[in-house]
């Protein structure tokens, strides 16, 4: 895997180590397990008590039916193996995005000249001060500190829905592919245009913001920076502060994008692209990005989303379109045949 092979030449160029970007509190070879024990509990109890009519003595048979019905051979290599391999890939992604300051110098950043193309972009004016004169600085940084905490968790359940509880392949490849597409171009563009955003670069226009959780984890990376910097060995931790592009967009346009050419339902099309929406405005009101970054964001989460489609084999002549090659459902099971291909689960 690229990410991967870039992350053991990197280090091994700039005597840095490689961490587990999670692992501090627990290690990665406990918390996987128990993510895809959570995960496969989720998909087979909920089906199992709707069989037995909530009767317990009829329960465990039920469980033996989910089972063999939805976990055979096939999906639990697609599933595993896939979880293996996207966390090899989001590993990769944070330590080459602690990187970033030893190989392009800790002093080289490009906040000034963002800030300056934001100003003119903004016709004269802060896109955060904008924000903040708009919609207040109380209980509005309560709600986009939400925003923000809700994206956080949306990525790893949308993975576990593609990989886990989806018996679509080619739907769940497509989109899992393009995350990690976002990530590969991401820090990339990370190394090529180094930034740590507004809320480091410029902290006095956010000093007025109710103090919510982003704030102490604004907080917080900057200590972790710090350690990091410092002297990489002798912390656990990793250096996560980049702004250029702006990942929170990325992944979004790409949510966005995949839900709308797989054919999702419309309730779940117009979820998406509203929170894009308040994504793009959460990130600038709270300091994590400049306005060109979630312009940058939406470039690469678009691209990924195509690249990803041709990896896969879900397009036709270049255009991505979501190609049924079968389910991962048992063979014997004829009740989903019929089944349109936009249903992922």
């Amino acid at each position: 895997m690229a990410l991967a092979a870039a992350t053991v030449i990197v280090a091994s160029a700039h005597d840095l180590p490689i961490r587990d970007p999670d692992g501090v509190v627990v290690p990665t070879y406990v918390r996987l397990p128990i993510i895809l024990l959570i995960a496969w509990l989720l998909d087979v109890l909920p089906r199992a008590l709707m069989r037995s009519r909530t009767s317990l003595g009829a329960l465990p048979a039920a469980i033996r039916e989910v089972i063999s019905q939805r976990w055979h051979r096939t999906h639990v290599v697609f599933a595993v193996s896939g979880l293996g391999t996207w966390y090899v890939c989001y590993a990769a992604f944070r330590n080459l995005k602690s990187y970033v300051p030893f190989v392009r110098g800790k002093d080289t950043l490009y906040d000034d000249q963002l800030a300056d193309l934001d100003h003119k972009l903004w016709l004269g004016h802060d896109p955060a001060n904008v924000l903040h004169s708009l919609f207040g600085t109380h209980w509005s940084a309560e709600f986009f500190s939400a925003v923000y905490v809700i994206w956080i968790v949306l990525i790893p359940v949308t993975l576990a829905i593609a990989l886990m509880w989806t018996r679509r392949p080619a739907a769940g490849s497509w989109y899992v592919t393009a995350v990690a597409v976002d990530w590969m171009l991401g820090v990339a563009a990370y190394f090529v245009v180094p930034t740590l955003g507004p809320a480091y670069s410029k902290p006095g226009d956010f000093t007025d913001l109710h103090r919510t959780y982003t704030t102490k984890l604004v907080e917080d990376l900057m200590s972790d920076r710090k350690e990091v910097l410092a002297d990489p060995h002798a912390t656990d931790a990793v250096q996560t502060i980049a702004a250029f592009p702006s990942l929170h967009v990325g992944m979004m346009v790409t949510i966005c994008l995949f839900v709308t050419l797989a054919g999702l339902k419309r309730w779940i099309r117009v979820t998406a692209w509203v929170f894009l929406a308040l994504t793009i405005l959460s990130t600038i009101y709270m300091g994590w990005h400049f306005s060109l970054d979630a312009l940058g964001g939406g470039v690469i989460g678009a691209l990924a989303v195509w690249i990803a489609a041709v990896g896969t084999g879900n397009h036709v002549r270049g255009r991505p379109t979501l190609i049924e090659r079968g389910t991962h459902e048992d063979p014997v099971d004829e009740s989903h045949r019929n089944e349109p291909a936009s249903r992922l689960a």
